[in-house]
């Protein structure tokens, strides 16, 4: 719903300032009921009532089924290519082998996650030189594991263990605690989210052990309700914090939709003002859409944020980004969940100290112009 929220946040400031094309901009929404299959059934059902451009977020495995239909699809049926702007899928592998031309990442990567955690937790003093690594067992857990461990030197910390547990199953995470409890870290790194943070943390709670945690979605509403003040002190990384800029955009937006933007709301917006700048720079004159030169603006773009600017690497259409890097205290400015605590900004990370080379098995290839 958040996605949503903002996809439609952003389109309605399109339509304000007149549409596109001389027409205003239709939304319309699919749901991929949280599975690739669905999300492939949506694809071909939106492609058939003439879509141009998808957003979607929440999941890397239905962001790689998009990423692929969209590819298929645009070779078969040059001249109707389709746009797959990718809002929360986080799997190094969609700017890596499955790179392409039609797909645009507007969320931070692992790594850059990682790296910016690292860099404030350092100058912070509360990184440690012990770093334990707990992540769930699929693409995003394992490119965290993979980003902790590259990380090390840099952080001058020693990964003391490493653990890749099933995704969303386990309901007692004790005996995972005694072996963090065993290996003395000083802060615990973990892309968990959902329940496989909360019940971690609670779990680390109820042991007594005083160690840090550098998470990534710490933030997802919900979580600090429920870890209560089991939260207090913890880090994430993030691509938006309100509390990190002047207000304004927090004010505008709650004032056209009722909320201050909370966890994924920020960046998307971001997202589409990016594209609305984009479509700025080309004119078809009230006839066809060409996707393609959309795609070409929407890579040459630079979108200004809150936060500082925000591009797209033309090699492999990764999001360069500022990363927020946050820490859980009580009576913030911005409070979570309606309760007193909340995220206060430790640092901010620029986009161009925040991300890292091209990956060596992206193979873009690029249309023919």
């Amino acid at each position: 719903r958040l996605y949503a929220n903002a996809v439609k946040y952003g389109v309605d400031r399109i339509n304000e300032a007149g549409g596109f094309n001389g027409e205003p901009v239709q939304v319309t929404e699919y749901d991929n009921a949280g599975g690739a299959p669905d999300a492939a059934d949506k694809f071909r059902k939106a492609v058939s009532e003439g879509v141009d451009i998808i957003f979607q977020g929440a999941s890397s495995a239905i962001a790689g089924q998009l990423t692929e239909d969209v590819r298929k699809h645009n070779i078969r049926n040059p001249g109707k290519e389709v746009i797959f702007i990718n809002l929360g899928g986080d799997a190094m592998e969609l700017t890596g082998q499955k790179c392409q031309f039609y797909h645009f990442r507007y969320t931070a990567t692992a790594p850059m996650r990682v790296n910016a955690m690292v860099s404030a937790m350092k100058d912070a003093g509360d990184l440690g030189t012990k770093v334990y690594s707990i992540n769930q067992n699929y693409s995003w857990g394992q490119d965290m594991q993979a980003a902790v461990a590259a990380a090390a030197a840099t952080g001058g910390y020693k990964v003391v263990d490493e653990v890749l547990h099933d995704v969303n199953k386990i309901q007692d995470f004790a005996p995972f605690v005694a072996r963090i409890k065993s290996a003395a870290p000083d802060t615990v790194f973990t892309g968990n989210w959902s329940n496989d943070l909360l019940l971690l943390m609670k779990a680390v709670g109820d042991a007594g052990l005083d160690v840090t945690f550098a998470t990534a979605f710490l933030d997802q509403p919900g979580n600090i309700a429920n870890a209560g003040k089991t939260a207090l002190g913890h880090y994430i990384a993030n691509n938006y914090d309100n509390a990190a800029t002047d207000g304004k955009f927090a004010e505008t937006y709650k004032k056209a939709t009722g909320h201050y933007p909370i966890f994924v709301e920020g960046h998307s917006t971001f997202a589409l003002g990016a594209l609305q700048q984009a479509l700025g720079t080309v004119n078809f004159g009230g006839g066809a859409i060409n996707v393609t030169q959309i795609a070409l603006a929407l890579e040459s773009t630079t979108y200004q944020t809150p936060l500082g600017p925000v591009s797209v690497r033309k090699e492999d259409h990764q999001t360069i980004r500022p990363i927020v890097v946050s820490k859980v205290v009580k009576n913030p400015k911005y409070p979570a969940d309606g309760t007193d605590m909340g995220f206060e900004t430790v640092k901010v990370i620029p986009g161009d100290k925040a991300i890292y080379p091209v990956q060596e098995s992206c193979r873009m290839e690029r249309p023919q112009q």
